[in-house]
């Protein structure tokens, strides 16, 4: 297997008021949809997806007890502190639930949480130490020992 990510997709309550959070109050822009079932994001480098929450749990054989702290976060790494702090008045603005506030990190850095209007959590971060290529993509620099 490819050491690599294609797809992230999030099961969704209802499709119309998750476009809504990640269209209208997030400012993304969809490149596919089936009404009421599905909607995909092109990302830099992989594919972000919207999935009716029934349809997935039938598709994938899930037994679905709601959406409940799963273990992981989805993360966008910001360019600076400002930065984070915008991307959080934007998702909170548009309806998102702010678990954590922006703090320094005692790892250097500068993050906090929030939930989308389904409960899924994202992280949003400045790290010093990491690059942001002008397309997007991250890059970790080489460690000593790594």
């Amino acid at each position: 297997m490819d050491q690599r990510l294609s797809l992230i997709t999030l099961a969704v309550a209802d499709m119309d008021r998750a476009r809504a959070f990640y269209e209208t109050g997030l400012g993304w822009k969809p490149v596919f949809a089936v009404a009421g079932e599905v909607t995909f994001y092109q990302m830099n480098g992989l594919i972000f997806g919207l999935y009716n929450r029934t349809e997935m749990a039938k598709d994938g054989h899930f037994n679905d007890g709601g959406a409940s702290y799963s273990g992981m976060a989805m993360a966008y790494n910001a360019r600076s502190e400002a930065e984070v702090d915008d991307v959080f008045a934007q998702a909170q603005k548009a309806g998102a639930h702010i678990q954590k506030p922006p703090q320094r990190a005692d790892w250097g850095g500068y993050s906090g949480y929030f939930l989308d209007l389904d409960g899924h959590p994202w992280e949003v971060a400045y790290n010093p130490f990491w690059i942001i290529t002008d397309d997007g993509h991250m890059i970790i620099p080489p460690q000593e020992g790594s």
